[in-house]
């Protein structure tokens, strides 16, 4: 008769090589807990003293049925305090006030596209002025933005063929 073979674990601390360590700063951002403190400090305030183009397009936005993609406000990402953010679509929004400083907003700007985020700037004057102009620029940034994601996504599926992905069934979806 043959000798069966069974199963048989290490120990985990007779391991080879360990395991990395988890990065536990700034949720995954190289951030420590007490700036990202501050930054979430700094927004709540800026949020209670919000300049009127501010308040005049966060309320078009409570209004708006956007579905999935809402913006939150005064969100901080990474290391930076954009005007307003949609996470499902990496966009942010900054609305340019009178006597801010441009270098600094292009260099947040700048970094936030390195990881993917896409910023749209908006005049704070455009805002007061013209409204409906500027939302239908902001959904237009919207539709490209998912047209981008999905492109994305058809070509992380033709590069990888053998990966697949199943959506979990909805209740109405389930056989009864």
């Amino acid at each position: 008769m043959t000798d069966r073979k069974t199963l048989q674990l290490r120990d985990p601390s007779e391991a080879a090589d360990p395991a990395p360590a988890l990065k536990k700063k700034g949720r995954g951002w190289e951030i420590s807990s007490s700036r990202l403190d501050v930054l979430h400090d700094q927004a709540r305030q800026m949020r209670r003293e919000a300049s009127p183009a501010h308040k005049a397009l966060a309320a078009r936005f409570a209004k708006a049925d956007l579905g999935r993609y809402t913006f939150k406000r005064y969100a901080v990402v990474g290391s930076a305090i954009v005007d307003f953010n949609c996470h499902n679509l990496g966009m942010a929004i900054a609305i340019d006030e009178e006597g801010q400083n441009d270098t600094l907003a292009k260099r947040r700007d700048k970094s936030l596209e390195a990881v993917g985020i896409r910023v749209m700037r908006i005049k704070a004057s455009d805002i007061l002025d013209n409204i409906d102009a500027v939302l239908a620029r902001i959904t237009a940034g919207m539709r490209m933005r998912i047209a981008d994601k999905k492109d994305a996504a058809r070509a992380h599926a033709a590069a990888n063929p053998n990966q697949h992905y199943s959506r979990p069934k909805r209740r109405d979806d389930r056989p009864k």
